[in-house]
């Protein structure tokens, strides 16, 4: 059983997630941590709201593909290690 195609996809979705981590520190590093709700100058609520759901949605893609990488690397050990067991088991018997 060829897993190479399948460890290449996984590379892949891992890859991406990494990548999401490190534009979300990207996109937070600059993050003002205060939260101007009484300033006099809405801007900087409809920006940190802005800012809030650009992050919203990089959390929710990086978790739902870390979810994938995760049951798909089980997956592929679960086919790996069945593969293994059927060669041996013919060899044996």
């Amino acid at each position: 059983m060829n897993l190479l195609p399948h460890l290449i996809i996984l590379a892949v979705i891992t890859l991406i997630v990494a990548f999401l981590a490190l534009y979300r520190n990207r996109v937070t590093r600059g993050e003002d941590d205060t939260i101007h709700v009484l300033d006099g100058d809405q801007r900087y609520v409809a920006d940190q709201a802005k800012l809030a759901q650009r992050v919203a949605v990089i959390d929710r893609w990086g978790k739902i593909l870390t979810v994938i990488a995760v049951v798909y690397a089980v997956a592929l050990a679960g086919l790996y290690m069945y593969s293994l067991f059927s060669s041996n088991e013919i060899r044996m018997g």
